[in-house]
């Protein structure tokens, strides 16, 4: 009952316009975050068939149901996996299902559609054609890709190997699965696979978690044992993959202003065995960097609020309500919480990621970073990524639905330029690889004559004492001759 009651209050308010799903859905406090925002999401793209079906056949005349309540509970009984609450609200959705079921079939007869897809308006037929994978995370400080797999092919599932291509990924339905080409530890399943009732989930073993969203931690790539700042890290996904990443040694700083989502991350963190991490209710920007608590740290993930742009089930909406003022009040935030990461004295790698689409957010954001902060530089990811970021930062990572089959999203790296002064041989970061390792290119130009000739001469020096007598007296005797 609590989730329709929860998501028909959020409905309302975004017909209201009194703000974003994505904001009001975490806002919320409720437990299962990504359950009422799928509800909340597909509720709001079916609304206007669901609001004929419930004028239609008088329901709200018949149940006293409120429209927003009765529009959450109508979509699950007709379109989605089934009314999930027991009690009186089941008995009397179930008491009006077959006159439903009827109505949806006399708008689905009228309007020469036979898919439930196909009454969307068209605006959301479009993202409903960007329909993105299932991506599953193997959690690896509780079991192993392997065995993972193992288990889900004695369930019934088809493992089909690693994908070598990105149609492969659109060929997949029923129970066929894959590994991600880029994260080995990423398994992909149909769109419409659901695993939050999955044993495997409820024990900590997987983590249902977008590819895009895996980015940041997989290309930060903390060391083990190292000291690590998640510095906005509430829901908790990127914080449990960077424990992963440490195999849960060293120190992970995690910070967020929300306790109650906090309270909820640290239920999923100790659901995925974490227990490298401190979580402290509080603001990033008041951090203070030079506390000795925080002089070892070396790697911070920065994924700050921003406009959800990205995110597939809010495209049309975001679209709508951006405006520039909104935009930019976000990029200032953003900046200053990216100059605040890298005031931290030992901090090596910044990681840089929203799930924006706007310039605004992204390039600029970090342009103005480094205009700022000379004393870092980008860092080139992953060579053979199909999406990168706008001109001039190439060096980026951009991810889109048409391109790389996830939401959208943006990644940059910020790294600490080296202390030597001699250009010609400092080692130039030129990639770095899919598995997370450094490509250098160590760039040492030879001496010139003058120079050879004078090394020449000192290891000669080095190795014949005498050889400095001997050059004395002959410059004497050079000089008794030309007198």
């Amino acid at each position: 009952m609590a989730l329709y009651m929860k998501a028909a209050e959020i409905l309302e308010k975004v017909e209201q316009k009194k703000g974003a799903v994505k904001t009001l859905v975490y806002d919320s406090k409720f437990q299962n975050i990504k359950q009422l925002f799928a509800l909340v999401c597909e509720t709001q793209k079916y609304s206007s068939v669901l609001q004929e079906i419930i004028d239609s056949t008088r329901l709200l005349k018949e149940t006293k149901l409120r429209i927003h309540l009765a529009k959450v509970l109508v979509y699950d009984l007709l379109i989605g996996h089934g009314v999930k609450c027991g009690g009186a609200w089941k008995t009397m959705m179930l008491k009006h299902r077959s006159r439903l079921q009827a109505a949806l079939a006399r708008i689905k007869v009228k309007r020469k559609v036979s898919r439930n897809q196909d009454l969307l308006p068209s605006s959301f037929q479009q993202a409903q054609a960007d329909v993105i994978p299932r991506y599953v995370r193997v959690n690896t400080l509780k079991t192993t890709l392997d065995d993972v797999i193992d288990y889900l092919k004695r369930e019934g599932f088809s493992y089909q190997g690693t994908a070598s291509q990105l149609e492969d990924l659109d060929r997949l339905s029923g129970k066929t699965f894959l590994c991600d080409l880029h994260l080995q530890d990423l398994l992909i399943f149909s769109g419409k696979t659901d695993f939050h009732d999955h044993f495997l989930y409820k024990a900590g073993h997987i983590i249902l978690q977008d590819k895009a969203s895996c980015l940041p931690a997989f290309l930060l790539n903390p060391q083990v044992g190292s000291h690590v700042i998640d510095a906005c890290a509430a829901p908790g996904n990127k914080t449990s993959h960077l424990a992963a990443i440490m195999k849960n040694k060293g120190k992970l700083f995690a910070f967020d202003l929300d306790a109650k989502r906090l309270s909820t991350m640290s239920t999923l963190l100790l659901r995925a065995g974490i227990t490298c991490h401190q979580l402290a209710n509080q603001d990033f920007l008041k951090v203070d960097p030079q506390s000795p608590e925080y002089k070892e740290v070396e790697y911070i993930l920065l994924d700050p609020s921003c406009s959800g742009s990205g995110m597939v089930c809010l495209r049309d909406e975001v679209s709508e309500q951006q405006d520039d003022g909104r935009l930019q009040a976000l990029a200032t935030f953003q900046l200053h919480c990216l100059n605040h990461a890298l005031q931290f004295p030992q901090v090596q790698r910044v990681v840089y990621s929203t799930c924006s689409v706007y310039s605004q957010e992204n390039e600029e954001v970090v342009s103005a970073c480094l205009q700022q902060n000379p004393g870092f530089r980008l860092v080139h990811l992953l060579p053979n990524w199909p999406e990168r970021g706008h001109e001039p930062f190439t060096q980026c990572l951009r991810a889109s639905t048409a391109k790389t089959r996830t939401h959208g999203f943006f990644v940059a790296m910020l790294e600490r330029r080296p202390p030597q002064t001699d250009e010609e041989n400092l080692p130039i970061i030129t990639s770095l690889a899919s598995g997370g390792e450094e490509k250098q290119d160590t760039h040492q130009s030879g001496p010139s004559e003058g120079e050879q000739e004078n090394t020449e001469t000192a290891n000669e020096q080095q190795t014949n004492p005498s050889s400095k007598k001997k050059r004395k007296r002959n410059r004497k005797k050079h000089k008794k001759q030309d007198s």
